[in-house]
């Protein structure tokens, strides 16, 4: 058996993939993005960011500065994207099949956007697309959750 096909998409970790989703977030919110401020979002230390912050800009996802901050590069950006991407699909998904907790929107989305493959993301994403054309669906299957 041949060996699977290898993509163009860069390889990360799941932590990695946190970091960069964040610091897209801070410098679209912010215009910046610091060492403290993934600390202070992420809840953990800046010892701990300055660390993965570092491995980052050595694999070439962020250029980084000390005392002055970071920037994402093109795959670094390619990367944060994708997983804004999956967050967002993932959290509509949730949200048209029925899920109205917040909270848990938020936490399965957290567990799911780094682990689903690319063939089921593309599944979820053509049925969530879909359920969005067709309201029908989801009242129906809402009526028949209501009524067990």
């Amino acid at each position: 058996m041949a060996a699977p096909a290898a993509t163009s998409r860069p390889r990360t970790t799941v932590a990695a993939e946190d970091y960069l989703e964040k610091i897209e977030q801070l410098i679209s919110r912010k215009g910046y993005a610091r060492v403290v401020d993934i600390a202070t979002e992420l809840k953990i230390s800046q010892a701990s960011v300055t660390a993965m912050v570092q491995r980052l800009d050595g694999e070439g996802f962020v250029k980084y500065e000390k005392y002055r901050g970071m920037v994402l590069t093109s795959s670094g950006l390619e990367v944060a994207r994708r997983i804004a991407h999956r967050h967002a699909l993932l959290t509509d998904f949730l949200r048209a099949i029925g899920v109205t907790d917040e909270k848990v929107i938020y936490d399965d989305v957290e567990g799911m956007e780094h682990h689903i493959s690319p063939e089921s993301f593309k599944a979820i994403e053509a049925l969530t697309r879909y359920l969005e054309k067709t309201p029908s669906v989801i009242a129906k299957a809402a009526a028949a959750k209501a009524a067990k």
